[in-house]
C-alpha cells in the first residue's frame, strides 16, 4: 500500500498529530440503532408478508392499502436504505458520501484495486464474406452469432448457409434463399436458418359455414387434396351450408410435483380441487397475462408423484406461453403452504401437448369444435357420384369398426390430419400439435325417410391462434386475413381464434365427405394417379 503524507496544517512544527479518541457511548449508540433497524427490517416485512397472503386469499385487490401498511411500507424502505449503507453498500448514498470531507483528511491512501479477469474481446469480423466463410468453418466465430454481430439477418443466412455448404460437402441449390424477410423470425420463430421452403398454397371454398362464406388456404405438396376438398365444400354448399358449434375453449398444462410421500401428495390434490380454494389460485393465476383466466384444475397421483392439469383460456392466441406462466406463478404461490413440494418439471405430459393422448380426447384442449351438415340425395348422387346408403355403410366399417380394431386413439376419420396440416401450414400454426387437432370422429347417418345424409364431425382439441408464433410472418399472416381472422379480435378478445376453429373443423368436413365418396365410389385410385402422379424431371426444373 502506498501512502503519502500532506504538510501539517494545524500542529505546530515538530508537534506529532492527535488522532482523536473513540468514545464508548458513540459505539453503543451505533450498536443500538443497528438492532433497532434490524427489528424494524425484518418486522415490517413479515407484517406485509402476512397482508398480502391474507388478501390474495380474500381476492382484495392489491394496490389498496391501509393507514398501517402504507406506514409499514414507509418504515421497510427506511429500514432497508439504513442497512444497505451498514453493509458497506454506499450507491445509495453516493451522492451524500461524495460530498462529504473529513476535516483530518492528512493522509492519501492509493489502494489498488483488485484486478478482475479481463473479459474476451470478440475479434473483429472479416469484411470480405469468403473470408468470414471460412471463420464460422474453423469455429473462430460461432454461427449462432452471426445475426448478432452483423446486424443483417440475411447477410447472416447466406454465409451460414455457404458455412454449411462447405462443412457439409453438400449443395444446397434449389434452396431459395432471396426473398425472405429473417428479421422476421429473429428470436421467434426459427435459429441458425440458412433459407426457406416453398409449401405451395391453394385454396378450397367457398365454405358455407354458419351463413358465411370462406375460402380455405392450405399449403400441401400432396396432390388431389385441395381439389377433394373444394369438391366437398361445393357439396355442402349446394346443400344449404354447415353448421357449428364451439363446445369448449381452453388450452392446458400440467406440471408434475413430488413430495415424501403419497400422503402430502393427496393433501396437495385435494387442497387444489376444493372448491373454496379455486377464487384465490384464480388471483395469483390470472396475473400472468390480461387474457389469462384459469376455468378449472384437474389432479391425478401416481405414487408420490402429483400432476396437476390447469385449464385456462389465452384470448386469440394459441395460449401455450401464457398458461405455463400462471402455472409457475401458482407453484410459486403453493411453496409457502407446501414448502415440501418439489416441482420436477413444468409439464408432466397430463397436458397432453404435441402427443396423442386420451386425455384429449376426453377432456379436450384447445377449442372443442362439432360441425355437422345435410347432403341433399342429388348433391350425393350427381357430384360426390356415390349414395348415401355406401357412404353410412362404409362409414361404419371404416372409419368406427377398422378404427377400433386398429385400436386408433381419437383416429376415427378417414383423413382429418391432412386438412388440419394444410391450413395450419398455411395459416402460421405449430405444424406439430397437429397430432392432437387431428383428433377426430365422423359420423353418418341416412335422414329425411334415408334420402339425405347427414354427416358431422367432432373435435376435442383444435389447438389454433390467430396471434404469437408463425401467424406474424407475412405469408400465413395473409392466409389469415383471407379467413377474416387475422390478428387479435378487438371487439371479443378471442373470437377470431374460436372462428379459425370452427373453420378448420368445416374444411376437415368438406374433406371427409369427398374422400368418403371417393373410396365408395371406387375413384380414389384413380383420381391419385391423375392429380399425384408428376413426369417432369424436377431436378432440371430446379436447375
Amino acid at each position: 500500500m502506498e501512502v503519502r503524507r500532506r504538510p501539517n496544517r494545524s500542529s505546530p512544527a515538530g508537534e506529532p498529530l492527535k488522532q482523536p479518541d473513540s468514545n464508548p457511548n458513540n459505539d453503543a449508540h451505533s450498536h443500538l440503532t443497528n438492532a433497532l433497524f434490524f427489528t424494524l427490517f425484518f418486522s415490517v416485512a413479515y407484517f406485509l408478508l402476512h397482508r398480502w397472503r391474507e388478501k390474495i386469499r380474500t381476492s382484495t385487490p392489491l394496490h389498496l392499502v391501509t393507514l398501517s401498511e402504507m406506514a409499514a411500507i414507509l418504515s421497510l424502505i427506511a429500514s432497508f436504505v439504513y442497512l444497505m449503507a451498514f453493509f458497506g453498500i454506499t450507491f445509495i448514498l453516493h451522492p451524500f458520501l461524495n460530498s462529504r470531507t473529513s476535516p483530518d483528511d492528512d493522509l492519501d491512501l492509493h489502494i489498488p484495486k483488485p484486478c478482475d479477469p479481463p473479459i474476451p474481446t470478440p475479434l473483429p469480423l472479416p469484411h470480405d464474406d469468403r473470408d468470414l466463410v471460412l471463420a464460422v468453418v474453423s469455429g473462430s466465430v460461432p454461427s449462432y452469432s452471426l445475426e448478432s454481430r452483423l446486424g443483417d439477418c440475411r447477410r447472416a443466412a447466406e454465409i451460414r448457409r455457404e458455412a454449411v455448404e462447405s462443412i457439409t460437402g453438400r449443395s444446397l441449390q434449389g434452396l431459395p434463399v432471396e426473398g425472405f424477410d429473417y428479421d422476421s423470425i429473429l428470436g421467434q420463430c426459427c435459429e441458425l436458418p440458412i433459407g426457406f421452403v416453398q409449401i405451395p398454397v391453394g385454396v378450397a371454398g367457398p365454405l358455407l359455414l354458419d351463413g358465411n362464406e370462406y375460402t380455405i388456404p392450405m399449403a400441401t405438396t400432396e396432390g388431389c387434396l385441395v381439389a377433394s376438398t373444394n369438391r366437398g365444400c361445393k357439396a355442402i354448399h349446394l346443400s344449404g351450408g354447415a353448421s357449428s358449434m364451439l363446445l369448449r375453449d381452453a388450452m392446458t398444462r400440467a406440471p408434475v410435483v413430488r413430495f415424501g410421500s403419497a400422503k402430502r401428495a393427496s393433501q396437495l390434490k385435494f387442497f387444489l380441487e376444493d372448491p373454496l380454494n379455486f377464487d384465490s389460485l384464480a388471483v395469483v393465476f390470472n396475473k400472468s397475462s390480461r387474457f389469462a383466466r384459469l376455468q378449472d384444475i384437474k389432479a391425478t397421483i401416481a405414487g408420490k408423484n402429483l400432476y396437476i392439469r390447469f385449464s385456462c383460456s389465452t384470448g386469440d392466441a394459441m395460449g401455450m406461453n401464457m398458461v405455463s406462466k400462471g402455472v409457475q406463478n401458482v407453484l410459486n404461490f403453493l411453496q409457502s403452504n407446501f414448502p415440501d413440494m418439489d416441482v420436477l418439471g413444468i409439464s408432466g405430459n397430463f397436458c397432453s401437448d404435441k402427443k396423442a393422448a386420451a386425455v384429449n380426447w376426453i377432456e379436450g384442449r384447445g377449442k372443442s369444435v362439432v360441425c355437422e351438415a345435410v347432403i341433399k340425395k342429388e348433391v350425393v348422387n350427381k357430384v360426390l357420384k356415390t349414395s348415401v346408403e355406401a357412404l353410412v355403410e362404409l362409414n361404419m366399417l371404416k372409419n368406427l369398426t377398422g378404427s377400433a380394431m386398429a385400436g386408433a386413439l381419437g383416429g376415427f376419420n378417414a383423413h382429418a390430419s391432412n386438412i388440419v396440416s394444410a391450413v395450419f401450414l398455411a395459416t402460421g400454426q405449430d405444424p406439430a400439435q397437429n397430432v392432437e387437432s387431428s383428433h377426430c370422429i365422423t359420423m353418418m347417418e341416412a335422414v329425411n325417410d334415408a334420402k339425405d345424409l347427414h354427416i358431422s364431425v367432432t373435435m376435442p382439441s383444435i389447438e389454433v391462434g390467430t396471434v404469437g408464433g408463425g401467424t406474424q410472418l407475412a405469408s400465413q399472416s395473409a392466409c389469415l386475413n383471407l379467413l377474416g381472422v387475422k390478428g387479435a379480435s378487438k371487439d371479443s378478445p378471442g373470437a377470431n381464434s374460436r372462428l379459425l376453429a370452427t373453420i378448420v373443423a368445416g374444411s376437415v368436413l368438406a374433406g371427409e365427405l369427398s374422400l368418403m365418396s371417393a373410396i365408395s365410389a371406387g375413384q380414389l385410385v384413380n383420381s391419385h394417379m391423375k392429380y399425384n402422379r408428376s413426369t417432369k424431371d424436377i431436378s432440371k426444373v430446379v436447375s
